[in-house]
């Protein structure tokens, strides 16, 4: 029997913990009274600035020229905005067994954010994937996001959720305002800073992570003024691990024998499995912040865990498929590479 080899290190994104500290942060110190006010008030500009600089980064050039790969695009934003939503609405008949419905909000909500970007790019650059197809597939998913996921989240969580903030005429006023505004001002704006963007990437990185941050810190004090962790139990949290493990291995099988019978090669497979299997944490934060106000907290539990999850499981899927044997075509390509240098 062959040994399964793991990797030596679980990648345990380091991000995570600081999300899991502001969150316990939030837990011991939440803000209360006018300091509540004032970190309400600097979420909200943080997370207008948030898609302002999505909207800068986002190159309208590459954005066009991957559309010649259409059909890997479709596939992918197929996956993302159709097949998720659907397991999603699925998972309804786990409450209250295994879900209380605070919990299938969130749940629900994680499947209709779009996909992720970074890791996307690095896990099919490891496996030795198409890595452009990644970049524009992500980048598609994120640019359709910014309309799709609000309009799902109109059709699919209704307006009263069930207790878990749901989705209201204002609630689309403050998408258009908060994320949909910026993002398009910095798009018309990146002809004039798209430079000053790119030449700052990591010191603006920060400012991205620190603004969602932020985001969270203000969500979970919200929730623990309202009191509304008393609705989640160690069971409670276990059986959503269960949901999402399940949910994760659904996608990551579909996305690839799916893609080998749309006949697929390897490379464009192993792009649409990691762009059409993960959700977008940086994206959804913000998102739900607007979507669910106080209740905020809960709803963004779902995508914090399925994050981690994901992270680690495409790690290793990654890994394994590294050490497959290339196809022909990509093989003698690679041989006529170091002779052509």
């Amino acid at each position: 029997m062959k040994r399964l080899h793991w990797p030596s290190r679980m990648p345990v994104d380091p991000y995570i913990l600081l999300l899991l500290g502001t969150v316990g942060l939030a837990a011991l110190f939440p803000a209360r009274d006018t300091a509540a006010d004032v970190a309400s008030g600097a979420s909200t500009a943080a997370i207008a600035f948030l898609f302002f600089l999505y909207g800068a980064r986002l190159s309208t050039r590459e954005a066009l020229d991957g559309l010649k790969h259409w059909r890997l695009h479709v596939t992918v934003l197929a996956c993302t905005f159709v097949v998720f939503p659907v397991l999603g609405l699925a998972a309804r008949g786990l409450v209250p067994v295994f879900l209380t419905d605070p919990l299938y909000q969130g749940l629900l909500f994680l499947t209709l954010v779009p996909s992720t970007v970074q890791s996307s790019i690095a896990f099919t650059s490891m496996a030795r994937g198409n890595v452009p197809a990644a970049i524009c597939a992500g980048s598609f998913s994120s640019l359709v996001g910014i309309v799709a996921t609000p309009l799902l989240a109109a059709a699919l969580l209704g307006s009263g959720g069930g207790g878990g903030g749901g989705f209201s005429a204002d609630s689309l006023v403050e998408i258009v305002l908060q994320l949909l505004v910026p993002f398009l001002a910095g798009q018309l704006l990146r002809r004039w800073i798209g430079g000053f963007v790119t030449r700052h990437k990591k010191v603006l990185g920060l400012v991205d992570r620190g603004s969602i941050l932020l985001v969270v810190y203000t969500a979970f004090s919200e929730g623990m003024v309202q009191g509304i962790w008393h609705q989640v139990s160690a069971a409670r949290l276990g059986g959503l691990l269960v949901v999402e493990a399940v949910l994760l291995a659904v996608m990551l099988a579909l996305t690839w024998y799916g893609g080998r019978a749309l006949r697929f090669n390897r490379e464009d497979r192993i792009a649409i499995q990691f762009a059409g299997s993960k959700k977008s944490l940086a994206a959804g934060l913000p998102m739900a912040s607007v979507l669910f106000g106080a209740h905020a907290s809960l709803a963004v539990l779902p995508l914090m865990l399925f994050h981690q999850m994901q992270l680690m499981v495409c790690a290793i899927i990654a890994k394994r498929r590294a050490r497959d044997p290339l196809e022909p075509s990509r093989e003698r390509a690679e041989e006529r590479a170091p002779a052509a240098a």
